[in-house]
C-alpha cells in the first residue's frame, strides 16, 4: 500500500465459445483480452494535451502479463459455423472490474478512477486514512 504498485498473478477465464476449432487460438484470443482488461484497469491512462505516443501512454508488456488459465465451455450454436460462437472481446468487459474488486478486497480502498495507477491508489488511501481519523 505504500508504493501503490498492484501486480495480476492469475487470471482464470472461463467463457462459452460455442464449439471449439481451434483450442490453442481459442485460448490466446482470450489471453489477448484480458491484457486489454488488464491494461484498461491499472495501466492505460490518456490526458488529453499531454499524452503523445506511447512513450507517455503505457499498455500492458510481457512483464505485466499473469498466468492466464482458460477455461472453454463448449454449448455449441446451432447457428454458427459447426457450432462455434464469437467469443473474443467478451472476456475484456469483466477484467477491469474484476481486477478493481481485488484491489478493494485486499486494501479496502474502492477505486473509483481508471487507470488504477500508482499515483491515483496512493491518493485513495491517504484519502481513506483521512476519512478515518
Amino acid at each position: 500500500m505504500r508504493t501503490g504498485e498492484v501486480q495480476v498473478k492469475r487470471v482464470i477465464v472461463a467463457q462459452d465459445v460455442g464449439k471449439v476449432l481451434h483450442p490453442k487460438g481459442c485460448e490466446l484470443q482470450l489471453e489477448g483480452t484480458i491484457l486489454i482488461g488488464l491494461g484498461y484497469a491499472l495501466k492505460e491512462e490518456f490526458i488529453p494535451g499531454k499524452t503523445h505516443g506511447f512513450g507517455q501512454y503505457h499498455i500492458p508488456t510481457i512483464k505485466d502479463t499473469p498466468k492466464i488459465e482458460s477455461i472453454l465451455i463448449e454449448v455449441p450454436d446451432p447457428r454458427g459455423p459447426f457450432g462455434a460462437k464469437g467469443f473474443g472481446e467478451n472476456s475484456q468487459s469483466p477484467t477491469a472490474p474484476a481486477i478493481i474488486n481485488a484491489i478493494h478486497h485486499a486494501t479496502g480502498v474502492r477505486v473509483r478512477d481508471l487507470p488504477a495507477t500508482a499515483e491515483h491508489l496512493i491518493r485513495a488511501f491517504r484519502q481513506t486514512e483521512g476519512a478515518e481519523e
